[in-house]
């Protein structure tokens, strides 16, 4: 049963588990900042799937991701969740992540397939190419002065291709065969734009062009 108030309690339990999970990998199992940082970006951005089964109102679903955007902010200038934080000065993914979140609640509320689809490529798609980029990248190359990898292009395409067709094949009417069609679109798209995306907003402008190219697929 759907209540904005448990919905906002179980959002903030959730998201803060998540990071604090991530520290304790950190702090005690030693694991890289390049691991926790992905293993908060996937935990969070799958909250997605509670967002859509647990709120009924889109105005109250968006305040615990627009409240993060101060959040993440803060803890960017101050250092304070240190395993989501790289250091790296103007690298505000973990920013830019929530307010994508929150603009795709507020346009494709009527549509949770879409919500949660749309999601699936920064989520699993963007975590894998930088998993695999660093630790398996041999095959670079450079657009707008940022280092890519064929490697982690190729495993961002797979990686949201599987997270976008089981998204729409699970809850969407479209079925397993078209969810397959629309998540290789999907994800080539997803691939192109991050590979193309300069000054690292692609937190932004994967999750909207996903958002834009399910909008405007065919549907039943």
């Amino acid at each position: 049963m759907k209540s904005d108030g448990w919905g906002l309690v179980i959002s903030y339990i959730y998201v803060f588990a998540v990071i604090f999970a991530g520290e304790a990998l950190r702090r005690w199992r030693r694991y890289s900042i390049d691991f926790t940082r992905k293993f908060i970006h996937i935990g969070v951005g799958m909250w997605v799937i509670g967002t859509v089964l647990l709120f009924q109102n889109r105005y109250l679903a968006v305040i615990p991701p627009l409240s993060f955007v101060l959040i993440n902010y803060l803890s960017y200038r101050q250092q304070t969740f240190k395993a989501m934080e790289t250091g790296e000065k103007g690298n505000l993914g973990t920013v830019y992540f929530p307010i994508s979140f929150a603009a795709l609640i507020l346009w494709l509320w009527p549509r949770p397939d879409l919500l949660v689809a749309s999601l699936m490529p920064m989520t699993w798609g963007d975590a894998a190419a930088g998993f695999v980029g660093v630790k398996y990248g041999r095959r670079r190359f450079q657009i707008w002065s940022q280092a890519k990898s064929l490697e982690g292009s190729a495993a961002m395409f797979l990686l949201s291709w599987l997270a976008v067709a089981i998204a729409l094949a699970l809850c969407s009417p479209l079925g397993w065969l078209a969810g397959a069609g629309y998540g290789l679109l999907v994800a080539a798209l997803a691939t192109l734009v991050e590979a193309l995306t300069p000054w690292r907003i692609d937190n932004l402008t994967v999750p909207l062009a996903s958002a834009l190219l399910l909008r405007i697929l065919p549907r039943k």
